[in-house]
């Protein structure tokens, strides 16, 4: 289906009361007494429209989370009243998405309770509901397909798979999607279509990380029996299995059972082993180990695991299995910062992006827009209101993950013309926005000429 593009509402922005607003966004983080609301020489709800300049907002944001940072309750409540009024939830894109971001820290103040007002506040806020939403297999199917955000990287990633594991009897495709698996029907339709003897595919997959968004309302075993008889209709025998396994120990047990099938399966049978990582890396900690800690994934323990982080660790024990091909696809933005401004700022200048899109494919008040907008606060949120291993949300750039991959000793290798051509297509039947860019060997969705998720591959170098 093509979707029209339709130009996203402008900024709020009057020529009145500039004053007011450009003095406010630089405004110095001293204490101020203030006893009344409106207070004095404080902006008035109907002179509010010049704080809608998205910039405006961002630097209230900022003002805000320096100010629950230093226990300010009164500079931040004065801030919050302002943010409050001028980005309704129901309002545009760039309103919603300040609300997400007021939201979350107000969250964060409440967690911290270092601005024991502001609980009250999170209190008073709760009726603004974003419930995740658990998805039936065919409702998170179609949520999918209405955007290229996930589409990309599948499309992509299936043409750089089914080019690797070409000529192999045996499959093994081990499948770290935040989707849960939505790529793998596809995959096995383009198997099927290619091969007159069709080889056997292997399918495993870590145990459903429940606690992040897209939730499935079923288990991992109903989900592998489905996909099981779909590639039976397929004339694909499909074997599924689950290994309880956590993104939060950088996936260890999965690690170690892949090592124990390799000595028993690979050497002999010439089996292809497939690594898809889509969307699902950046949630393994990338902070340091301590130098104290003794820490191994799958019983691989690296010479310098002092030095390393779990992420750093996946990636090398992963190498050790000697993979026929890795596919790495992630959002590109760097969340990582431990400073909660420098996280804010980053945030704020990529999330813009879903909320912008959005518009384009789904109307005003519909169920799925409501899940789709909600999934995105519950990133903002776990963004901003938390902090240590509660906070997963640990994007890095595509610059980033390339210099991981080939410090992990893997090599790049490009997407073929045939990966392109069906990326192009795909993006077709969506809205104009969307625009597909090459970086050296790696493919870039991109909306409005920014980067939004990256695909790469990669080879045992």
């Amino acid at each position: 289906m093509q979707f029209s593009h339709e130009t996203p509402p402008q900024p709020l922005h009057h020529n009145n009361n500039t004053n007011i607003s450009s003095s406010f966004c630089n405004l110095p983080m001293n204490n101020q007494v203030l006893r009344a609301r409106p207070w004095a020489g404080f902006p008035t709800s109907k002179s509010l429209g010049s704080f809608g300049d998205t910039n405006c907002m961002e630097q209230l944001l900022v003002h805000c989370a320096n100010a629950i940072e230093s226990n300010d309750a009164t500079l931040a409540q004065q801030i919050l009243w302002v943010l409050n009024n001028i980005a309704p939830p129901d309002g545009d894109s760039n309103q919603r998405l300040t609300s997400g971001f007021l939201r979350a820290l107000i969250a964060r103040a409440a967690k911290i309770g270092s601005c024991k007002i502001l609980a009250a506040m999170a209190d008073s806020n709760s009726n603004i509901s974003f419930q995740t939403h658990k998805f039936s297999i065919i409702e998170l199917a179609t949520f999918i397909d209405l955007t290229p955000w996930h589409r990309f990287g599948f499309t992509a990633a299936n043409a750089t798979i089914l080019e690797a594991i070409d000529g192999f009897s045996t499959i093994h495709i081990v499948d770290l999607s935040l989707t849960h698996c939505m790529q793998v029907p596809t995959l096995i339709d383009a198997i099927a279509s290619r091969n007159e003897v069709p080889p056997l595919v292997k399918l495993t997959v870590a145990g459903a990380t429940e606690d992040v968004p897209p939730m499935l309302d079923l288990s991992y075993e109903e989900l592998g029996s489905k996909l099981v008889n779909f590639a039976r209709s397929r004339n694909i025998i499909l074997e599924f299995r689950v290994v309880l396994s956590s993104y939060k120990d950088g996936f260890s047990s999965l690690i170690e059972q892949l090592r124990v099938q390799q000595h028993l399966m690979y050497s002999e049978n010439g089996e292809a082993l497939v690594i898809n990582c889509h969307m699902m890396l950046h949630y393994i900690p990338e902070e340091p180990l301590p130098s104290s800690t003794s820490y191994s994934i799958g019983g691989f323990e690296p010479s310098h695991a002092a030095c390393s982080s779990l992420r750093t660790m996946f990636l090398k024990s992963i190498r050790s299995l000697d993979p026929t091909v890795v596919v790495v696809v992630d959002e590109d933005a760097d969340l990582t910062s431990n400073n909660l401004v420098c996280r804010l700022r980053s945030a704020f200048n990529y999330l813009w992006i879903p909320y912008d899109t959005v518009d384009t494919f789904l109307p005003k008040g519909s169920k799925q827009r409501q899940w789709y907008e909600a999934d995105i606060c519950w990133k903002i949120e776990n963004v901003i209101a938390n902090e240590g291993f509660q906070r997963v949300e640990r994007l890095e750039t595509k610059s980033k993950w390339v210099q991981r991959m080939r410090n992990a000793n893997f090599r790049g290798v490009g997407f073929g013309e045939e990966a392109v051509s069906e990326v192009k297509s795909m993006l077709d039947e969506h809205a104009a926005g969307w625009g597909l860019k090459r970086e050296d060997e790696d493919l870039v969705l991109t909306w409005k000429g920014h980067n939004v998720v990256f695909a790469t591959a990669w080879l045992p170098a």
